[in-house]
């Protein structure tokens, strides 16, 4: 008899540990095999939607908003008479075990203020300055973020540069600010915002290519007597303070962050002047504006550029992606003449290349169905790199729309 407890001692023993052991198995297979679900179920959706904007149909997205995953253990024991013969007085010990699962997830379409946030509501500068920091092509985000570029100063000559034929054109082209726009139908625009994010890749490639907020001094004058004791304590906590003897006055100066400045050269080699003309050309422009200022004498200087690029929302770059498997379909153009030579001469035609297929495509990682027709990112071929790169930055785009990116006040200098 004390021998029969023992052996189903054993097997409550053996029973117990091992499923000590299948929990924390099971349950590192579970939330991988979520996050691997979810990653691939907002992927598809990216690809289902640009083949959407492709035919010009309503765009939608849903999101996972929770996952819950109940996970049942059970486990039995028990001894059996073993066949041994004339010894059948020995017991066997039976144990076995199962696991069951109850997954629950919580599904919502984006809709209303949220899709509004998310979808229609342009890119803030310091989401471009944020992703500009994790080393991505600047050519590869302009083409994808900004609709447009507008070039200030740009003599006349400049214009009529890439045209073979050298016909003038309009006298109202020749005006202090030319708005050029990122869409192919628009050739001309085109192809000079194509040059300039190029020129752009080009000073990366030399990691010359500065991006930090600018950064200026304000100062306010008060008279002496307006401020107290107390008052004159809590503004040196915020301010410089001075006092002038002769006018009995206050002069408060602070440091104020502005706008993100991209540059080729460092920024705090800036006069106090200069700081002020760049503000002043920033403070008229939007949140989702983003300042440039090229100058001669450094790495791309001999294009000096001044100007701005105008970031679109996730719903534009839907549709442009879209747009270029047809109607749009983007073509190859040459850097300017005047732009630094490029790493591995890397221009894709394309910001991120599609295939489309009647049958399903062969040897691809991601691929999703729509209307008869598959669409699979091409991660074959010389551009394979960059298609791949181009859809991590759609996918961290996508998932950057869920909150606002707050301002980084850290100098960075840009390089691939």
């Amino acid at each position: 008899m004390e021998q029969l407890i023992c052996r189903l001692s054993l097997c409550i023993l053996l029973i117990s540990t091992l499923s000590a052991c299948l929990s924390p198995i099971t349950l590192n297979r579970a939330v991988m095999a979520y996050d691997e679900a979810v990653v691939n179920a907002d992927a598809k959706q990216l690809l289902v939607n640009i083949a959407r904007a492709r035919h010009h149909q309503p765009l939608h997205f849903t999101r996972v908003s929770a996952i819950a995953a109940t996970f049942n253990f059970s486990a039995n024991a028990g001894a059996s008479p073993a066949l041994t013969g004339a010894q059948g007085g020995m017991l066997v010990p039976i144990f076995g075990g199962g696991v069951s699962e109850n997954p629950t997830f919580s599904i919502e379409p984006i809709a209303g203020e949220e899709f509004t946030q998310r979808l229609l509501a342009p890119f803030s500068q310091h989401k471009f300055t944020l992703l500009l920091r994790q080393h991505f092509d600047v050519d590869l985000m302009l083409r994808m973020m900004a609709q447009e570029v507008t070039l200030l100063n740009l003599p006349a000559i400049q214009l009529a540069k890439e045209h073979e034929d050298r016909v003038r054109l309009p006298q109202q082209r020749y005006s202090q600010k030319i708005t050029y726009y990122n869409s192919p139908s628009d050739r001309e625009g085109y192809e000079m915002f194509r040059r300039v994010a190029l020129h752009f890749s080009a000073i990366q490639d030399q990691k010359q290519l500065y991006a930090e907020p600018l950064t200026f001094e304000r100062s306010w004058t008060i008279p002496a007597g307006a401020v107290s004791a107390e008052g004159f304590q809590s503004l040196q906590k915020e301010f410089t303070v001075r006092y002038n003897q002769e006018e009995s006055t206050y002069t408060l100066s602070k440091q104020v962050s502005g706008p993100i400045l991209i540059t080729n050269y460092d920024p705090d080699t800036l006069r106090v002047k200069e700081v002020e003309d760049l503000y002043s050309l920033a403070n008229s422009l939007i949140d989702n504006d983003v300042i440039f200022d090229i100058r001669s004498g450094y790495v791309g200087g001999e294009w000096p550029l001044r100007g701005s690029f105008r970031l679109r929302s996730f719903h534009a770059i839907l549709n442009f992606l879209g747009h270029s498997l047809g109607e749009e379909s983007e073509y190859h153009v040459e850097k300017d003449s005047r732009t630094p030579p490029i790493l591995r001469d890397e221009n894709p035609i394309n910001i991120m290349e599609i295939l489309v297929s009647n049958k399903p495509v062969p040897n691809t990682e991601l691929s999703a169905h729509l209307d008869g027709q598959y669409y699979a990112i091409n991660t074959y071929g010389p551009d394979a790199h960059w298609n791949q790169n181009a859809f991590q930055l759609l996918y961290i785009l996508f998932r950057l729309t869920v909150t606002e990116a707050k301002s980084l006040a850290l100098p960075i200098t840009i390089a691939k």
